[in-house]
């Protein structure tokens, strides 16, 4: 008799969508050239949650990954650039901030440049912490181009992610799978077999009579996380003591043709407005908590809050914030909104799944499925969770607004020791603890408390080694840096047309990825 193989044959990604697309992608491109055979199952009549349009930097690295041309998946997905986001009323009413995809000056005596602007405050200086981040001064003049190949060039060392249509997006990566070789099997789950005594899940049976059977199941179903909830009963971790917001409307409108390479976070009376600029639509939706606002005036208070008509109408969603406890469980890896959910505000939802299958890939497992891996892969993403809920959270309790329980509730939270922590070092001499594995690096941190006015009460004391009028000419230099460069660069819009990127400068061609 032949033997036995130990290895992996068969995968099944239940649900399409961002994850599920993404997934199937990342896994036929991978696995390419190894005897495995991917099956994705979704069905039409199930609607994909389809709101995430924001992105990360690192969704670069995913397209680069799978050799996925820029331009190509521009035009596919209507995207725009995106340098960063802004925020605007979060520490006080009228105020606002951007958190850039990029660092700020250059360190100075081998210090970071925003320790000596800390300095320079002290001394009288007026000048915005913004004002030496080229990234930033980009945005704000609607301005784009790619960073510079020259890392120590004033408009080389930042970075930049994407705003598209995620509907589009799993679309072309769809297409892109099935080039590849993954089979998409229409039908919904009428029930799932598991094994009685592993209580591996082994096979789906579809409500058309289909079966799909496999030997690794990834769970791409969404909030309702039909493998590794309904089937594993893995249980959920509640995070809504912490991000109590539970309730979003979306709705897209008409697009002006300002294509701001930046998203919009604005502070409502119960929540945040966001706004991201597409090539062919603006998306906007308002994340809310029911506990301080009716459905109904959450809906008036978006819609009038658009900058042009809506193009369709609002649609509702629910959700917990939180995370399954084990997102690895038997043979059932759920990524995406099955494995948790935080609220968009960081635009983390698909940077989470990229997460999720790069982590699943450095750990693929055999038919074992080795307990030291499902550990280690736990281990990992339940850090990424955490690290993220952390920095949204601090949006939140870095407030000084005087009106909305909302707001009032968070001034008064009990935080995460882990954020506590964070805030005090920062506070007292404006020290960042850096994490060796963290979605969100000290600049990230440094944009949240400077621009929510959480200035810290001293700085490194080795900056007093520099003297004062060496620190003013430094930084004078790297303002002045700073703005020429963004007087050089291209109109946001205009750089889109040019490296042929916007959807109607060239014809769409799948063929071409």
């Amino acid at each position: 008799m032949p033997q036995r193989s130990e290895n992996i044959e068969k995968i099944c990604i239940l649900g399409g969508g961002t994850a599920g697309w993404m997934t199937a992608a990342a896994l036929s491109h991978k696995l390419k050239g190894l005897p495995i055979r991917i099956e994705l199952v979704e069905s039409d009549e199930i609607g994909t949650v389809g709101v995430g349009e924001a992105t990360l930097p690192l969704i670069r690295n995913f397209n680069e990954a799978l050799n996925i041309d820029e331009a190509t998946f521009m035009r596919e997905t209507e995207a725009t650039f995106k340098l960063g986001i802004e925020f605007c009323n979060w520490g006080r009413s009228g105020d606002r901030y951007i958190h850039p995809f990029g660092d700020y000056g250059r360190p100075i005596d081998g210090l970071p440049f925003y320790q000596a602007w800390l300095r320079l405050r002290q001394l009288g200086d007026t000048s915005r912490l913004d004002e030496y981040a080229y990234s930033i001064i980009a945005a704000e003049h609607a301005r784009f181009q790619r960073p510079s190949a020259d890392h120590t060039a004033i408009d080389g060392g930042f970075g930049y992610a994407y705003q598209f249509d995620s509907s589009r997006y799993a679309q072309f990566l769809r297409r892109y799978a099935e080039a590849r070789g993954v089979i998409r099997t229409e039908g919904k789950v009428a029930e799932t077999q598991c094994d009685s005594e592993s209580g591996f899940v082994r096979s789906l049976t579809l409500g058309n009579g289909k079966t799909a059977a496999a030997d690794l199941f990834i769970d791409c179903s969404g909030f309702r996380g039909v493998l590794i909830e309904q089937a594993l009963k893995t249980g959920y971790d509640d995070w809504s003591h912490w991000l109590p917001c539970n309730r979003a409307i979306a709705v897209p409108c008409e697009s002006r043709g300002v294509f701001a390479p930046l998203t919009r976070a604005t502070a409502r009376e119960a929540g945040w407005q966001w706004r991201i600029p597409l090539q062919h639509r603006v998306g906007n939706g308002h994340v809310y908590c029911s506990s301080f606002i009716s459905d109904d005036e959450a809906t008036t208070q978006l819609l009038e809050n658009l900058e042009s008509p809506a193009l369709a109408a609002p649609r509702q969603l629910f959700f917990t914030t939180g995370r399954r406890r084990k997102f690895w469980n038997r043979n059932v890896v759920a990524i995406g909104l099955s494995a948790g959910f935080l609220e968009p505000l960081e635009s983390t939802s698909i940077h989470l799944i990229q997460e999720g299958i790069t982590e699943l890939l450095q750990l693929f497992p055999d038919k074992s499925f080795s307990t030291l891996d499902a550990d280690e892969y736990n281990a990992r993403m339940g850090l990424a969770f955490e690290r993220v809920r952390d920095f949204l959270l601090l949006h939140y309790v870095a407030n000084q607004r005087e009106q909305g329980d909302l707001w009032l509730h968070f001034q008064n939270l009990k935080l995460p020791d882990s954020l506590d922590e964070k805030i005090k070092a920062w506070m007292t001499r404006g020290h960042i603890i850096a994490y060796q594995f963290g979605t969100f690096l000290p600049p990230s941190w440094l944009a949240v408390f400077l621009g929510q006015n959480l200035v810290p009460r001293g700085y490194d004391p080795r900056v007093r080694k520099i003297d004062d009028d060496q620190l003013r000419t430094e930084a004078r230099r790297l303002r002045d840096a700073v703005q020429a460069a963004v007087e050089r660069t291209p109109e946001h819009a205009d750089f889109i047309r040019q490296v042929g990127a916007g959807s109607g400068s060239a014809p769409i061609m799948a063929g071409m990825i």
